[in-house]
């Protein structure tokens, strides 16, 4: 996917994209924390977040970028986005209104799994 973007260069030059050209976004709610969701970002999504404060993304499904909440209402305001160390993905801090989740759970994560490990 070869979009035009005005994206910051030195900001695209750390962003370490998968082959499909995109980074993996995990979203976080600024009061308390809890991790929200994982969606992906290109150099455009990553551009339209920090420019408009409103969380896009690229939706790999329909192939087209989203603003959180435009259809639903339930929109996340950027507080802050940060890059990790390796520069292959984003932590992005938003203020969440309504669910997180395209099910209406207010996170994504809500399946937990058994873990059947020893401590250590």
């Amino acid at each position: 996917m070869a979009v035009k973007t005005d994206l910051d260069p030195a900001v695209a030059a750390r962003l370490k994209r998968g082959s499909d050209g995109l980074v993996a976004a995990i979203v976080r709610e600024h009061d308390s924390g809890a991790v929200l969701m994982l969606a992906w970002m290109d150099d455009e999504a990553l551009h339209r977040t920090l420019t408009t404060g409103r969380a896009t993304y690229w939706s790999r499904s329909r192939r087209e970028y989203w603003v959180k909440g435009a259809t639903s209402g339930h929109h996340q305001y950027v507080r802050s986005v940060a890059l990790d160390c390796d520069g292959d993905a984003l932590l992005v801090t938003v203020e969440q209104v309504g669910a997180a989740c395209h099910t209406g759970a207010p996170t994504c994560f809500f399946d937990e799994l058994p873990v059947s490990g020893g401590e250590s």
